[in-house]
């Protein structure tokens, strides 16, 4: 698989990311590039944590960027192959799931923590995280984001 930057539709799913992020939280995610191809490589290269779901009824995960992929011990295809609900132990699910409809209530939080697991089974916990909603040009709801830089292996 060639780059992830470099397919049309993850330029076009990171852009809305970080649109997504500034209409909800009224900030940044990175500071602007020069064409949408550079900002997908920046968001993909960035030195913390984005991850995203869609609106699914069980939403997989539609886009991980170097680390996220590298944390969750994934590769490209694992990553967006995989049920979001799968990143968290089975007791942490319940309260992802209030978090996750808390996001959808408010548009977006922040400071949220939380311990979640990696494909190989290393247990870490999250701290400092940001959980916007996302929405495609029209407004239209097209899943949940998270990033975050701060976090910690639980296991021995």
């Amino acid at each position: 698989m060639s780059a992830p930057w470099d397919d049309e539709r993850i330029i076009a799913h990171s852009v809305m990311l970080m649109e997504s992020h500034r209409r909800f939280t009224g900030r940044d995610l990175l500071p602007a590039a020069a064409g949408q191809r550079d900002q997908a490589r920046v968001l993909f290269e960035a030195p913390f944590v984005v991850v995203s779901h869609g609106t699914e009824d069980d939403p997989v995960l539609h886009y991980g960027n170097a680390a996220a992929l590298a944390l969750w011990e994934m590769s490209w295809e694992e990553l967006t192959r995989t049920p979001s609900r799968l990143t968290a132990e089975a007791p942490e699910r319940a309260e992802r799931a209030r978090l996750l409809a808390a996001v959808s209530a408010h548009g977006f939080i922040d400071d949220y923590s939380g311990v979640r697991i990696s494909r190989a089974g290393r247990r870490f916990r999250i701290a400092r995280a940001t959980v916007w909603n996302v929405v495609d040009t029209g407004g239209r709801p097209a899943g949940q984001a998270a990033t975050f830089r701060h976090w910690e292996f639980l296991d021995a």
